[in-house]
This record gives C-alpha cells, sequence and structure tokens, in this order.
C-alpha cells in the first residue's frame, strides 16, 4: 500500500482570533494529483503555505514522509525586466547542474528556449519554464499554484496533460490550487473543496454533485469533456492511439 507523501490531522489556524483554517484532516499520497478549490477567502493559500512548512499551525499536526522532496511553482513571480537572466539560469536557481536545467527544460517542452532571456517568454512559456524549475530535482511531491494562471484555454489543457504526464513519468503525488473548474476537473484524481473547513471531497464527479460544493459554485460549472480517438505528447502534440504525431489536425472538444 502506497504510504502518504504528507498527512494533516485536524489542523486550524487563524490570524488575529480570525479563524483561517478548522479542523482539516487529509493525506498526500505518491502518484495522485489533488486539486484544492475553493473560493476566495476560504484559506487555500494559508493551507499551501502550512503544507509546505512555511507556517505552523495553532493546533494539529502535519507529518512529512521522511522521503518527501517538494518542487514548488508559485502562481507568479515578478523578474526584473532589466536582469539579464536566461530562461536556463532561471531554471538553475534552484541549485541544479546545466544539464539538469536542460533536461528539465526539455521534459516541459521548451527546450528550445534555453538560453532566451526569461522576461520575452510569453504567459504559456513562463508557466512551463516555472514548472521546469519545480521538476529539476526530481521531487517526488509537486504544489502548484494556479498553474495555468496567464494561459489561454487551449494551452490550459495541453498543460493539465503535461502535468498529469510528468505526475507518472516523475512517480510524484501532486498537490494543484486552482480556481478554474471548467478545465481542472478532468485534470485530477481527487478534489478537495475548501471553505476554511473541508466541506467536501472526492472524485470530481462526486465533488460537483455534492450539496456543499453547488452552495458555493452553483449548478454552471460542467466538468470539461475532451472527446477524441487520440491523445496529446507532454508538448501538447495530436498523437495517435500508435502514437504517431498527427500534422495539421486538431481536436474537437465538446
Amino acid at each position: 500500500m502506497t504510504e502518504p507523501l504528507i498527512t494533516l490531522d485536524r489542523v486550524s489556524k487563524a490570524f488575529a482570533q480570525r479563524p483561517v483554517l478548522a479542523n482539516i484532516s487529509m493525506q498526500l499520497m505518491r502518484g495522485e494529483i489533488t486539486t484544492l478549490i475553493g473560493p476566495n477567502g476560504a484559506g487555500k493559500s494559508t493551507l499551501v503555505r502550512i503544507i509546505l512548512g512555511l507556517l505552523q499551525p495553532d493546533s494539529g499536526s502535519v507529518r512529512p514522509s521522511p522521503e518527501l522532496e517538494i518542487g514548488y511553482m508559485p502562481q507568479k513571480i515578478h523578474i526584473d525586466p532589466t536582469l539579464p537572466i536566461s530562461t536556463c539560469r532561471f531554471v538553475q536557481l534552484a541549485n541544479t547542474s546545466h544539464r539538469a536545467c536542460h533536461a528539465a527544460l526539455e521534459q516541459v517542452g521548451i527546450g528550445h528556449l534555453t538560453q532566451a532571456p526569461i522576461q520575452t517568454l510569453s504567459g504559456g512559456e513562463m508557466q512551463r519554464a516555472l514548472l521546469a524549475r519545480a521538476i529539476v530535482r526530481q521531487p517526488n511531491f509537486l504544489v502548484l499554484d494556479e498553474p495555468v494562471q496567464g494561459v489561454d484555454v487551449s494551452g490550459q489543457n495541453a498543460l493539465y496533460r503535461m502535468i498529469a504526464e510528468l505526475s507518472k513519468s516523475l512517480n510524484c503525488g501532486v498537490l494543484m490550487v486552482s480556481h478554474d473548474l471548467h478545465l481542472v476537473m478532468s485534470a485530477t484524481d481527487h478534489v478537495i473543496c475548501l471553505n476554511q473547513h473541508i466541506c467536501c471531497q472526492g472524485n470530481p464527479e462526486q465533488v460537483t454533485q455534492d450539496q456543499a460544493y453547488i452552495d458555493i459554485f452553483g449548478q454552471t460549472t460542467a466538468i470539461y469533456a475532451h472527446q477524441h480517438d487520440h491523445h496529446h505528447s507532454i508538448h501538447g502534440e495530436v498523437v495517435d492511439e500508435q502514437g504517431n504525431h498527427q500534422h495539421g489536425e486538431g481536436c474537437s472538444h465538446d
């Protein structure tokens, strides 16, 4: 049986006597993608900081596995536009080798941008660079805060699929924080709906039918259905069932 990478047991946190998190118990498993959703002010950022060990709970416990190695992708990052830094050098700030930097950039599909100034990357390319920085040291647990922020809708699905493939290839657990309830539901194994406490949790279909979820988000959010007879590489390219790249073909989304 797979051991949890992180176990939270009845974790609570308050700021200036205002409760932010109440009685949070959860396990984050290797090989499983968990998505944390909730309205603004639900405590998602506080919970992530506690999971990362940057903040201590007021009560309850956080038990990391002795083998835990975390890779973190922030929601956004500010880089001085005058700073002369290449994409590879940016990834190397994670204290790793040039070779590992190249390998990580190839894994996320932007190996051709190794020497490009980081400031010249598009929104989608920047998210991939941040993802490369998170995986460069081969962690067994990824924390991804709004990983598709600033990416157009067509690129979001490709990024979610890449995250799923990285989870398998690295054999790592993933915690994603997202407000995108339309696309992310089809790219996750387990959903936790947070509103200072855990309102509901389970697989995406269970959660979207739970009354607590409906009370927060309504019934207008449908699970994204990606119907096709092919799949995508981690670079977002269309590949048929035999593994052949399909040039000039798109896919139809319902």
